[in-house]
């Protein structure tokens, strides 16, 4: 959605820019402090891209993905290098330093500074050509690297460096990183794809940076002109004439190295390593400066041809020692990458739900891996490179020209095609999730992350590493990029305390140590920032740190771009997140049962920064519907959960229940469960969203729509008696229109309608179809709210299929699970439903019976959030027994007895996103597939409705946003029909005039029609 789309408060919609009460607040900035009035309407006029210094957007970008936190001085959001320009000239007049920031994604802390930060991801990330021909592309800073790439693909081709975080992070923060991934082997960095920059320099100028004869420099070159760029060009000829050989000395010989700034490059150019001699880019030697030299607003970059298939191998190993032994053998076969997995991440990961499945195929006694990945021409040659590598590495391979002695692994795993390589690979990607879930006050730090060293030192590296982990009373893991010798090394620190920030420098300190020594890199992935900038002066020596500082000077000779990064003063254990005197006081007691280390503390204080929220829809999963409708940092997990702890923390002026607070930033947070599923931490924002509005209630109360959406099961039983009256009134003139200005209700939004017999009452006069002393199972069927009183034709439907699969089916007495309370954040009265369903359903489970639930957000409720309302055996019981109807079906396998004939029809399916988080969506694909059907499940996060969200008026805009992806989706989609289980997605796909077909099913109704509908549908038989 483009930003002159985008709902705001004026029109109805919904306000997603911060309106803390300091927003319009107007200061000058002089040396750190506020002083003057006058900046923020001075920018304002001066750029056409929105000027935010309230306190609630400063704090959101004062963190990004490291331990580090530093709060801004205001953010600018520009439109166009004019908009850099202005602000750029306007703060060096001034001395007000500038920090270009793309996703936030550093894991080093060089994104964050006291300092105006541009955002250029906001507007500025357009791709603005793509030469497919010339295999190169023009793009905007802002631009995020899986969208260039989406871009490319369809002319085969890629941007060659592939970070980790390449589906939010930005080209510019690419460039200012010099990023790679793991696939360096084959791509470089990114240095290696630039070949034009536009820039901003740090006096406002735009000019362009590439390809340019030294000759040419110094026809420029004039240390003492007033023209930034004849100063520019003395720098670089300085390090030419005077620094060439020392830097040949000093930089390791790797792939991999990105502490410092770019001069190896730049010489290498020189002289002649990279093409013609006295020829230089500069445009590269801005690779890798982390914005400290110059601000990029647009790049051109080459392009890489798409393999066209791959092959992996999966080497095991008894020790890590053992792995990265093997390490420059592998190499020799020449694969694109090699990535090592430890000891423990394989222990870790084998304890997970997710990852524990690939764990089990490894051979017995694997205590490490090596992943090894081949680029092949086809699937024979893909096939052969893997047969080579294995002859060569196994000790049975029969390759003659190895010993015994030289073969470390024991066994191996083969994978060609995607499915297969995709469930090695996962293990390997399950490192960062695993270290970044602890709740502890204990951390994964990232501070000497990514040292590089040459492969042939990795053993010796690798136990002297664990040597100093050990004296330090501590550990980590080591995985990652063992073929260019770059290993992803997080000690386990607890910042909040001296002793451990005392054992981070001493660490720090003797694993650069020990880089010198073996010829290695401080960084070989993530940059200096503040976490490695002070190592640079031992890596590099006193000589080349003064030319840094030199080179500095000449780009920004008053050090307002980015300063401290690279060559400047930055210290490692200054500006944490957490540090010895953080505290933390939530304000109110948790109601809520959180299993987990530090409790709800330890959620608040979860979310790392990865920034895996703000990946758009064609990433696929659920996280983050509203930062994906919005784009806006406050509207993704990550800008809740710093917000969150910031409050909790102090360091906002608002506590988390005032009103400005939970309106500001809580109040967007649907509830879709996403982030629990897809943040790599896992952070539950739902569950803490409960929380907070909890508490709200219990500090300054209720309005009265919000009771009226928690106890809808009540109105939804009166408007089942009263029906079909109950269903004229909202249709007469002046109703919806009243509603919206009593209750906030949405005057656009269909309002479900009510049926005069419920679901209880069809079955009261019907009665069981299987008798239990025949059937192969029992089954309580809950009679959910919707389900019961608006459309009992999908329960009867699912009642018809259960009996079909002999299952005995009765009806629960009781109807509503709390949801609609809970979402509302009611937690009392919800523990009260829970606790009435649990005595009524618990003993059904204890006497041998199971729990089917149409809806699929009611099911979630008795399968997982009953486990942090209630204690005891009764609700895990229930919880263990509970299953939505196609999870039913498909998890014991019911449906193989059915005579089923599907209609000839092709589903899209869109699945609930509850059910996504908690892993079910995919039960009733596999049931629908069985009956006949053709499912196309769509990679579909929520769909905007929400359950009360998408009525409310001040919401429906955001609502209807986050549906236009979804739209979009099943638009997109070849099936001929769309089916959802969840009754607020069929809402949303009807408000959104989605093409429905429900006539197969036999379903007369605007919305599509339910799994368990196409099931029955696909049923022979005259009494179905």
């Amino acid at each position: 959605m483009s930003d002159d789309d985008s709902p705001t408060a004026t029109d109805g919609g919904t306000q997603l820019a911060p309106t803390a009460s300091d927003a319009r607040a107007d200061y000058d900035y002089v040396g750190g402090a506020v002083a003057r009035p006058g900046l923020v309407s001075d920018l304002e006029s001066r750029v056409d891209g929105d000027v935010r210094f309230d306190t609630y957007t400063r704090q959101l970008y004062a963190t990004d993905a490291s331990a580090y936190e530093v709060t801004p001085i205001g953010v600018v959001f520009p439109t166009s290098t004019a908009d850099v320009a202005s602000v750029v000239s306007y703060c060096s007049e001034r001395e007000i330093p500038v920090l270009p920031r793309g996703g936030g994604t550093s894991l080093a802390g060089q994104t964050v500074n006291e300092a105006v930060v541009l955002d250029f991801t906001r507007h500025m990330d357009a791709v603005v050509s793509l030469d497919s021909a010339g295999r190169e592309a023009r793009v905007q800073a802002g631009t995020v690297l899986a969208d260039l790439n989406d871009r490319a693909a369809e002319h085969g081709l890629t941007f060659g460096p592939d970070p980790a975080a390449g589906n939010r992070s930005a080209i510019g923060g690419a460039i200012g990183n010099n990023s790679t991934g793991a696939h360096s082997l084959v791509y470089e960095k990114t240095d290696h794809y630039v070949e034009e920059c536009e820039v901003v320099l740090a006096d406002g100028t735009v000019t362009t940076f590439g390809e340019v004869s030294v000759d040419t420099l110094r026809e420029r070159a004039d240390p003492e002109s007033d023209d930034l760029e004849a100063r520019i060009a003395a720098g670089v000829l300085t390090l030419l004439d005077d620094h060439a050989g020392e830097i040949d000395d000093r930089y390791p010989e790797l792939k991999r190295n990105v502490s410092g700034y770019n001069l190896d490059r730049l010489v290498a150019e020189y002289e002649g390593e990279y093409g013609e001699a006295g020829t230089v880019n500069l445009a590269r030697l801005l690779a890798g400066s982390e914005g400290t030299l110059a601000v990029v607003t647009e790049a051109t970059v080459s392009l890489e041809p798409l393999p066209e298939t791959k092959s992996v191998a999966l080497l095991t190993y008894d020790s890590v020692v053992e792995a990265v032994s093997d390490v420059q053998h592998v190499l020799d076969h020449d694969p694109a990458a090699v990535e090592l997995i430890d000891d423990v991440l394989i222990d870790l990961a084998a304890d997970t739900t997710e990852f524990a499945d690939v764990v089990a195929r490894l051979p017995d006694r694997t205590r490490a891996a090596l992943l090894v990945e081949f680029y092949a021409e086809d699937d024979d040659h893909g096939r052969e490179q893997v047969a080579g590598l294995l002859a060569d590495r196994l000790p049975d391979g029969g390759d003659e020209a190895a010993t015994d002695t030289d073969r470390y692994a024991f066994d191996a795993l083969e994978a060609y095609d995607a499915d297969e390589r995709k469930e090695i690979w996962k293990l390997r990607k399950s490192g960062l999730p695993i270290l970044l879930g602890r709740t502890s006050d204990e951390k994964h730090i990232s501070f000497l992350e990514d040292c590089a060293i040459p492969p042939e030192h990795l053993p010796e590296f690798v136990s002297e590493f664990q040597d100093v982990l050990e004296a330090n009373d501590t550990f980590a893991a080591f995985y990652a990029h063992a073929g260019p010798g770059v290993l992803h090394v997080r000690p386990l620190v607890n910042t909040k305390s001296q002793p451990d920030l005392d054992a981070m420098e001493r660490i720090g300190e003797a694993i650069t140590d020990l880089v010198v020594e073996y010829g290695g890199s401080v960084s070989g992935e993530h940059g200096d920032g503040r976490a490695r900038t002070q190592w640079n002066r031992k890596l590099y020596g006193e000589r080349l740190w003064e030319a840094f500082r030199d080179l500095k000077t000449a780009f920004d000779p008053d050090w307002l771009l980015n300063p401290g990064q690279v060559c400047g003063d930055v210290s490692m254990t200054e500006n944490l997140r957490f540090d010895p005197d953080y505290e933390f006081d939530a304000g109110f007691d948790s109601a809520l049962s959180w299993d987990n280390e530090n409790g709800m503390q330890g959620m608040v204080e979860l979310c790392h920064g990865c920034g895996g929220c703000r990946t758009q829809q064609s990433e696929g999963g659920v996280m983050c519907p509203t930062f994906r409708a919005a784009d806006e940092e406050v509207t993704s997990t990550r800008g809740r959960a710093n917000m969150l702890r910031q409050a909790m923390s102090g360091d906002l002026p608002d506590d988390p229940t005032d009103d400005e607070f939970v309106s500001e930033v809580m109040d967007l947070c649907i509830g879709c469960k996403g982030c629990a599923h897809d943040c790599p931490s896992e952070v539950d924002m739902a569950k803490l969203k409960v929380e907070v509005e909890h508490a709200h209630h219990q500090e300054h109360g209720a309005g009265l729509r919000e009771r009226v959406f928690a106890n809808v099961d009540t109105l939804a039983r009166v408007g089942s008696a009263l029906a079909p009256l109950s269903n004229i009134g909202p249709k007469l003139p002046g109703a919806r229109t009243l509603m919206e200005k009593t209750l906030g209700i949405a005057s656009e939004r269909s309002l479900p309608t009510f049926e005069r017999e419920s679901l209880q009452d069809w079955f009261a006069a019907r009665g069981p179809g299987v008798p239990e002393s025949e059937a192969d199972r029992k089954a309580v069927l809950f009679p959910d709210t919707y389900t019961n009183f608006s459309h009992p034709e999908v329960g009867k439907a699912a009642v018809r299929v259960l009996e079909a699969a002999n299952v005995h089916v009765e009806l629960a007495e009781v109807t509503d699970s709390g949801r609609p309370s809970y979402s509302k954040g009611f937690v009392d009265a919800t523990r009260e439903t829970a606790t009435e369903a649990v005595e009524a359903l618990a003993p059904r489970v204890e006497d041998g019976w199971d729990v089917v639930v149409v809806e699929p957000s009611d099911a979630v409720m008795l399968q997982s959030d009953y486990l942090d309302l209630l204690d005891g055996d009764a609700a895990a019981s229930l919880a263990a027994n509970s299953y939505g109807v196609c999870e039913y079906l498909d998890t014991f396998r019911l449906d193989d007895g059915l005579t089923v004939d599907a209609p000839g029809h092709s589903l899209a399916y869109h699945g609930h996103c509850h059910q996504k988080a908690t892993k079910k969506d995919h039960h009733a694909v596999g049931v629908l597939r069985r009956a006949g059907y053709e499912v196309d499940p769509l990679d579909s996060g929520c769909c905007g409705m929400a359950g009360s969200f998408g009525y409310e008026s001040e919401h429906h805009a955001m609502s209807m946003a986050i549906g236009d992806t979804l739209e979009g989706q099943v638009d997109g989609s070849e099936a001929e029909a769309v089916v959802a289980p969840g009754a607020s997605c069929r809402t949303q796909l009807s408000d959104l005039d989605v093409e429905t077909d429900g006539t197969f099913a036999g379903v007369d109704r605007d919305e599509p029609p339910t799994p368990i509908e196409a099931l029955d549908a696909a049923i022979a038989g005259p009494d179905r």
